[in-house]
């Protein structure tokens, strides 16, 4: 399989993950408990998958920042969360780093 693909399915795992983690209210549900566990599991052996083939820190910081602006559009969503001006602000910085990151990793190779 592809690392890219792995890494997409490690940041979904962990949107998902976290999502559970709302809905588990401090782990007081045990089948949202279970569910957020099971699928930070699955996200970091995907994770594990994917950094045998792209560089750590490029991962790292696609997997956080993409899991960033996914799980701010889930808070929004689903939880009534407010999306201000400056978080769009701030998570388009972090966007902007991370395809900086990327582009100057690819420069090296």
């Amino acid at each position: 399989m592809n690392a890219w693909f792995y890494l997409f399915a490690a940041i979904i795992s962990e949107v998902i993950g976290t999502t559970f983690l709302k809905l588990s209210d401090g782990f007081n549900h045990v089948f949202y408990s279970l569910a957020c566990l099971l699928c930070f599991s699955a996200a970091l052996y995907l994770l594990s998958l994917s950094v045998r083939h792209i560089e750590i820190s490029v991962v790292y910081a696609i997997w956080s920042a993409v899991g960033i602006a996914f799980i701010s559009v889930i808070g929004v969503i689903f939880f009534n969360e407010q999306l201000t001006i400056s978080k769009v602000f701030f998570i388009g910085l972090i966007m902007i780093g991370v395809i900086g990151l990327q582009l100057v990793s690819q420069a090296a190779e």
